[in-house]
């Protein structure tokens, strides 16, 4: 079964048995919330639709998107991505996966952010079988 892996340089950390998820996280300035929408296939992680509540330092709301909710939906045609890289520090916050109609905070499978280890890479991986002791 394919899922979704955390780690860094090809170390697994975490392994998170879903076939989509959506990644969030709050602007460490604008305090402005983002969601990216992924599908996991073998290729790597697919982007489908994002999200944000508004615009701010570095962060214009691209060509394209579309107000409703109270969010702009805009979607980006980008290759699978294999891994996708993301900066991680006590300062900026912890992101969330959600999945399952459910966010939890990444520190659930990793532990806080550390500014020793300063970044987490995602990918899709061939999940360990399950054994049952």
């Amino acid at each position: 079964m394919i899922g979704l892996c955390l780690g860094l340089a090809g170390t697994v950390w975490a392994q998170v048995p879903t076939p989509a998820f959506t990644l969030a996280w709050t602007h460490t300035i604008e305090q402005v919330r983002w969601e990216e929408d992924y599908r996991v296939r073998p290729e790597g992680l697919v982007l489908g639709e994002a999200r944000v509540k508004g615009s701010g330092a570095g962060m214009e709301i691209p060509h394209g998107a579309e107000l409703r909710e109270g969010s702009w939906h805009y979607q980006r045609q980008l290759p699978p991505l294999q891994p996708l890289r993301l900066g991680r520090t006590p300062e900026a916050g912890d992101y969330q996966l959600c999945f399952n109609q459910r966010c939890q905070s990444m520190s659930t499978w990793l532990g806080p952010p550390q500014a020793r280890q300063p970044a987490v890479e995602l990918w899709s991986c061939e999940l360990a079988p399950y054994s049952a002791s």
